[in-house]
């Protein structure tokens, strides 16, 4: 029997994914993130991105990594070789002051350490449960844990209690805050109680509430004046909010020496770059000092569904920066996106198998820097679209 090739294997599943308007493409940026942008070349008003309160391209984060030469462009080696820098080790510590736990510790990439945590913590035997619309980087770290994984329907808290109820294996419960697709809020309030309650562990991927939610910015935890206990690990990153790149795990003394002996993503990898740590420490501060861009945010968030309601838009329940847009055919979500892009408005199109087939959609995500002209310029576009 002929072996296949890389061709044979992928190229009719590639022309599959074309023929059902599910390709994905890279668009290039040649500017810095920012509301506009050049991509592909064009001058776009930008609604894709995760740059929340502006400061991927802020000029006070610039100037602090410009004005420091302690830090090299990497770091050289992993953190327990020679690459754990001064700004890495500060920025764990300050990142455990402001969020009020015993010690942080600083991972490359969110995927990254939500790999690390599941991979680390569970074992064969125990249990992970897992929101249904957990993001990938949580699916793919439960799957790799060598525990048992089931997901409950999205949010229904009563059907993750009598999935507790029916175990007696050590459990995680594994959650995201805010949801990267449908923008809306996990009930951390009820979440803690069910773990405390059945002595399970509790985990919450806070990409999108830290910075943008709760006192000073400290995310979802705060939001609803909440404290992070001995069993709950609060998972974090850099490339939203705070403009940078990298994440972090927040918890115990115990929990993150444990990860630091334990956690083959940790142990196995180079350091972030000590510049990128630092032009954080520098974002950090920003986020603290930022009630005045979160308000922005909350205005604009509001400007923009009050007038999306007002044209009859098919709008998900988010309180947050992630407004969908939902159209459920994918070729309809290309149609608009394209629409768009010509009238100089960068919106994604987001399709299976990132959403459930038929929930194809427009993910518009809002930032303090954009202006109120620009919302109103997106909403007209979106009016005169409805009519097609």
């Amino acid at each position: 029997m002929m072996k296949p090739t890389i061709a044979t294997r992928f190229q009719a599943r590639l022309d599959e994914r074309r023929a059902q308007s599910l390709y994905r493409q890279r668009p290039l940026a040649l500017s810095p993130q920012q509301p506009i942008m050049q991509i592909n070349g064009l001058p776009m008003v930008n609604f894709c991105s995760n740059d929340y309160l502006g400061l991927a391209s802020d000029p006070r984060i610039k100037a602090a990594v410009c004005a420091d030469n302690s830090a090299g462009w990497g770091a050289g080696a992993a953190h327990l070789v020679t690459g754990h820098h001064l700004h890495h080790h500060l920025l764990e510590d300050e990142l455990a002051d402001w969020l009020g736990v015993e010690r942080c510790l600083l991972f490359s990439t969110g995927y990254m350490a939500n790999l690390a945590v599941q991979q680390t913590l569970m074992q064969t035997g125990d249990l992970i449960l897992g929101d249904k619309l957990n993001h990938a980087s949580l699916i793919d770290g439960a799957r790799a844990s060598g525990a048992d994984f089931k997901r409950y329907p999205h949010l229904d808290l009563a059907a993750l209690g009598r999935r507790l109820v029916a175990s007696n294996q050590p459990t995680l419960i594994v959650s995201d805050s805010v949801f990267s697709m449908d923008g809306d809020l996990a009930d951390l309030v009820s979440l803690q109680n069910l773990a405390k309650t059945h002595q399970a562990w509790l985990m919450i991927d806070d990409a999108h509430g830290v910075g943008v939610l709760g006192e000073q910015g400290r995310g979802s935890f705060s939001h609803y004046g909440l404290a992070i206990s001995a069993d709950t690990i609060l998972v974090g990153t850099f490339g939203k909010a705070f403009g940078t790149t990298g994440a972090f795990v927040a918890g115990s003394t115990v929990l993150i020496e444990s990860l630091i002996q334990f956690a083959r993503p940790f142990i196995y990898t180079t350091a972030m770059s000590p510049m990128n740590a630092l032009a954080t420490r520098e974002a950090l501060k920003l986020v603290k000092q930022g009630n005045d861009l979160r308000a922005q945010l909350q205005a604009n968030i509001l400007q923009f569904r009050e007038g999306a309601q007002q044209i009859g838009l098919n709008l998900l329940d988010s309180a947050s920066p992630i407004q969908p847009v939902i159209l459920h055919q994918a070729d309809t979500a290309l149609a608009w996106s394209e629409a768009l892009k010509q009238k100089g408005f960068w919106v994604a199109a987001i399709r299976y198998p990132t959403v459930a087939k038929n929930q194809a959609r427009l993910r518009i995500t809002l930032s303090a820097a954009h202006s109120a002209e620009q919302i109103e310029d997106l909403l007209q576009v979106l009016n005169d679209l409805m009519v097609w």
